[in-house]
């Protein structure tokens, strides 16, 4: 058992999925681990994310301390959001899975033609 935030995970790969999982939180920081993006590149990126689900996911990544998000004071306000160090530590996982996207692919081109 697991205990964090106030919430208890029966094992790790349950505290890691709620930290990481779901169909976007992935892809957000795979484009993030490529370069600083403010919220309106992130949004071209993936055109099928909406705006609110965007906006919840990066909220959720900033709270759970793997994105910064740096608003500047000017006209009109720019943000940009970048990974933080602990974030960063996920790159390495990210291209294992982008690695094995490629291969899944491969080996089962032949279920796809």
């Amino acid at each position: 058992m697991i205990s964090y935030k106030n919430t208890e995970y029966q094992c790790s790969m349950e505290l890691t999925l709620d930290i990481i999982g779901g169909k976007w939180k992935p892809v957000i920081l795979w484009y993030l681990s490529r370069s600083t993006l403010r919220f309106g590149e992130l949004k071209k990126k993936m055109p099928k994310i909406t705006q609110k689900m965007l906006t919840q996911q990066l909220k959720s990544l900033e709270e759970n301390g793997l994105i910064n998000r740096v608003v500047y004071n000017e006209i009109p306000p720019r943000v940009e959001y970048s990974l933080t160090d602990t974030g960063k530590t996920l790159v390495p996982i990210l291209e294992n899975l982008s690695e094995w996207a490629h291969e899944y692919i491969n080996s089962n081109e032949s279920q796809y033609i």
